[in-house]
């Protein structure tokens, strides 16, 4: 059955809490809109509208687009292109040049493809393709609405996925898949297939559940001889630099056999033969669709079909696609009671739709536990996510509303979006260029999961980020006007109010909202603290002399707009004070 769902009327604690989650941010309107909604209409809006394709990026060295056409002499260097890429995706992050009604939808589907792009990793260093990168970015956007396509066939779902990135040119290039022939089997996919992308090694520190280990090789399950066998399923695809060679379903280009579609001599084309954890299943071409006793591209097709089917057949691959879901969206640790309800109805989901994944997060999103709103619930899921380096300056870019440039000007527009990545790998997260293929450690390595994200270095540089962008003393790119901000979200009557401006921002910029108080006394301790909210005040106020007229001169300035720079000053110390707190950290 699906989780039990939500069915009051969000609020603004809970539409915050979902935007921040499902999309990489949005402004205190969007929020206030979103807070009218039910989960229901919320998701609705965020996953079921249709939404336009991006606009091609474009190479400032020619004034086109490379993606389609193909690079010539007159490009970039590879490595510029591989750049200008990146930045294009931020681009859509931020839902450039798309339309305000469509934005946050268009950031929920992004948000989905970095899912995609945590899942099955890439790295542009080994992979040294910007179409190759764009291929795999387009495949992950085609499949990221799963529910939307027009899918008679039952090809758009996360198993159909899985084996179009088996084949796919960035995915055969980062994983050594042209080394991967008959008679020299190369086991580097097939492995992180299985222990990465599909069924995975269990619940971790939670092993005792499964089925002992019966021998050396044996990962409980799944076992070496799965992998040498899927190895040899997968052999004999090469990498695709002329991307001529297209999927039938989703046009877009894929990686080759060799030598040719109907002499595929690189492909192992014995019966491969797995072991007991796959109930020793064989693997073997289909003999209709070989050439003589060649096998063709078809046939090794047909058997990596076999394959994937082999592996979503397992009770464990569901499950372990459903607890990165939920690690994503909602909380790295899951504990066993966690797995056997929350993760096992996410799976059931996931299963009884087809596997398609649009279903399971649409359900999670709507979901009483997502917003902790179901009765004798212990933990609170709100601010239980250190935000993602990428996620904290989106969401600041976001929130504060600033312009972002579009691909008309592109010099300009990959200059912002290089801001974006800078910044973000200043805080640690190198986009596209995790530390291995497990991919970034955020998403995989426990116990730590998105602690990692902060140390002692990359929290300083969070504060500084904040710092150089509101401080009118520094020179940051994101920079934005204060007092405008305020006079456009909030009136006269809470702006002129030290107390209210501060607990109304809190209830915007920080996850954790209830029962706001500045009295200690009142404080229940189940939000933020009434020790936190005076240091905002206090750090608001400090400008104003003497001690004891500190709020009332606020609203004098404020109401009669006298001293302007002084308030400016005031305003920009209150936002340095709440965007460098750690709850800000939080989502």
């Amino acid at each position: 059955m699906p989780l039990p769902e939500y069915s009051g009327t969000l609020g603004v604690k809970r539409a915050a809490h979902l935007l921040r989650r499902a999309t990489f941010g949005a402004t205190k309107p969007q929020i206030d809109t979103f807070a009218t909604y039910t989960p229901v209409q919320a998701i609705t809006q965020l996953f079921r509208q249709t939404l336009p394709e991006p606009v091609l990026p474009i190479d400032p060295a020619t004034g086109s687009e490379w993606f389609l056409s193909g690079i010539t002499d007159a490009n970039s260097e590879g490595f510029e292109l591989e750049n200008y890429f990146k930045r294009w995706v931020v681009g859509q992050m931020l839902s450039s040049g798309i339309p305000p009604a469509q934005s946050l939808a268009y950031s929920a589907r992004e948000k989905v493809i970095f899912f995609y792009h945590t899942l099955f990793t890439a790295i542009s260093e080994k992979i040294g393709n910007s179409r190759a990168l764009y291929y795999q970015n387009q495949l992950f956007r085609l499949y990221a609405l799963d529910a939307l396509n027009v899918d008679p066939l039952g090809i758009f779902n996360l198993k159909e996925l899985t084996k179009k990135i088996s084949v796919d040119n960035a995915m055969i290039r980062l994983l050594d898949g042209n080394q991967n022939v008959k008679g020299s089997v190369n086991e580097n996919y097939a492995r992180e297939l299985l222990e990465l992308y599909s069924i995975g090694r269990g619940l971790e520190a939670n092993l005792a559940l499964l089925p002992p280990a019966t021998e050396a090789g044996d990962y409980i399950v799944f076992k070496e001889q799965d992998v040498q066998a899927a190895a040899k399923v997968l052999s004999g695809w090469q990498f695709d630099n002329t991307f001529s060679n297209a999927d039938i379903d989703t046009t877009l280009p894929r990686g080759k056999v060799g030598d040719n579609p109907l002499n595929a001599s690189r492909h192992d084309n014995d019966p491969k033969v797995f072991s007991n954890r796959f109930g020793d299943a064989v693997i073997q071409p289909d003999p209709l669709l070989l050439n003589g006793n060649n096998a063709t591209e078809e046939s090794a097709l047909e058997e990596i079909s076999q394959l994937i089917e082999l592996i979503y057949a397992q009770t464990e691959t569901p499950m372990n696609i459903c607890r990165k879901l939920y690690r994503f969206f909602v909380y790295h640790e899951i504990t066993t009671a966690l797995d056997s309800t929350i993760i096992a109805e996410m799976a059931n989901t996931f299963i009884s739709g087809g596997y398609k994944i649009q279903p399971v997060i649409e359900n999670l999103l709507r979901s009483q536990h997502f917003y902790e709103a179901n009765g004798g619930v212990d933990d609170d899921n709100f601010g239980a996510i250190i935000k993602s380096p990428i996620d904290l300056v989106n969401g600041y870019i976001r929130f504060f509303n600033l312009p972002v440039p579009t691909m008309a000007s592109p010099e300009t527009f990959y200059e912002f979006t290089g801001e974006v990545l800078g910044a973000s790998g200043n805080m640690g997260l190198e986009f596209y260029q995790p530390f291995d293929v497990a991919g970034y450690d955020a998403y995989h390595q426990f116990p730590i999961y998105n602690r990692s994200w902060i140390s002692v270095n990359y929290l300083t540089n969070r504060y500084n980020f904040i710092r150089n962008n509101i401080s009118s003393t520094q020179m940051g790119m994101f920079r934005f006007d204060p007092i405008a901000f305020i006079e456009a979200n909030f009136s006269n009557v809470i702006a002129s109010n030290a107390r209210t401006l501060v607990i109304e921002l809190a209830k915007y910029l920080l996850p954790v909202q209830d029962n706001l108080t500045f009295d200690a006394a009142a404080d229940d301790a189940s939000g933020l603290t009434a020790e936190r909210l005076n240091y905002f005040l206090v750090t608001f106020l400090s400008d104003i002399d003497p001690p004891g007229t500190e709020e009332a001169e606020w609203t004098n300035r404020w109401t009669n707009r006298i001293g302007m720079d002084t308030v400016r000053g005031q305003l920009e110390n209150l936002f340095n004070a709440m965007l460098q707190s750690p709850e800000y950290q939080l989502m």
